[in-house]
């Protein structure tokens, strides 16, 4: 039988950072928390903390939390349907969840904070590259993702969103002084380029098909949206950028698109636990609506 006051020491460890923080978060001491761990470790017969700043869950520790937050999710329903159970009103319960950052940045945010607003949760968002996002799901790091992947993981369904549309776009000043003879392999060599992390391969994507070859190009990596844009704006380089964040920035000029007509449209899909019901089916009602007004549908 699981020990759920030291599978909630677990969880907090884990959301906290450190074994202080889980013991702030669950009013008692910081070898309160340490001896339910160990308990819980020798019970499993296999590490579930990597004591690290911070710390963070072993593979079987992921999967114990992960089984937490459906415990909670259900639990939540059962309160939901008999009031009884909560005489002091409903506790809020961590919904932890991973995205994409232009999603977050433009229609995934009004969505979710409408849902938050109104329902008893604490909404944990990892932003990840939306080509990796589902392995925070199989991971079981995360109860649901917006990814690009179609297929769903294990245990999960998967929900067609539609299709952000990217453009590759710069400071006129930019493109005079780096495509004055055009937009072709030998200038995207030489322009510096703008990614979000290592893993976004937008940029690469929209020159491969532009060229048809593969092109080296230059980049400075910038972990913002809204520094990505600005960055372009100020002639840093240029990038493939979420429409809704540079629709302004085109029609005042400030931006121009490199070869119009180009776009890059990528489709995205929400994928969730399916086990868990209750509010991780609001959220994903409030996902999949917020999507189809703002998203390119098929």
């Amino acid at each position: 039988m699981l020990n759920y006051a030291a599978l909630s020491a677990l969880c907090s460890v884990i959301r906290e950072g450190s074994f202080e923080g889980a013991a702030r978060a669950l009013s008692v001491t910081p070898s309160a928390v340490s001896q339910r761990i160990r308990l819980l470790e020798e019970q499993m017969g296999c590490p579930l903390v990597v004591r690290d700043q911070p710390c963070r869950a072993t593979e079987t520790g992921r999967r114990l939390c992960q089984h937490v937050d459906r415990v909670q999710l259900l639990e939540q329903d059962l309160q939901e349907a008999l009031p009884a159970l909560a005489p002091q009103g409903l506790a809020r319960v961590a919904l932890p969840i991973a995205v994409n950052a232009d999603s977050l940045a433009t229609w995934l945010a009004p969505a979710m904070m409408a849902f938050a607003a109104e329902n008893p949760v604490l909404m944990e968002v990892a932003v990840d590259d939306e080509t990796h996002t589902a392995e925070w799901l199989r991971s079981g790091a995360v109860l649901a993702a917006v990814t690009t992947v179609a297929r769903p993981a294990p245990g999960c369904d998967s929900h067609p969103l539609g299709s952000m549309r990217y453009l590759a776009a710069a400071s006129p000043a930019f493109v005079q002084r780096y495509f004055a003879e055009g937009v072709g392999a030998a200038t995207l060599a030489r322009a510096p380029s703008l990614v979000f992390s290592p893993k976004d391969a937008l940029q690469a994507r929209w020159v491969q098909r532009l060229c048809h070859r593969h092109v080296e190009i230059p980049r400075h990596t910038l972990p913002s949206p809204q520094a990505f844009v600005g960055a372009a704006v100020a002639g840093m380089g240029w990038g493939l950028h979420a429409r809704p964040l540079v629709a302004q920035h085109l029609e005042d000029g400030s931006l121009v698109e490199l070869v119009p007509g180009t776009p890059l449209d990528i489709a995205l899909h929400w994928q969730h636990a399916r086990a868990a019901a209750g509010l991780l089916d609001r959220l994903s009602r409030a996902v999949l609506a917020g999507a189809r007004a703002a998203l390119i549908q098929p």
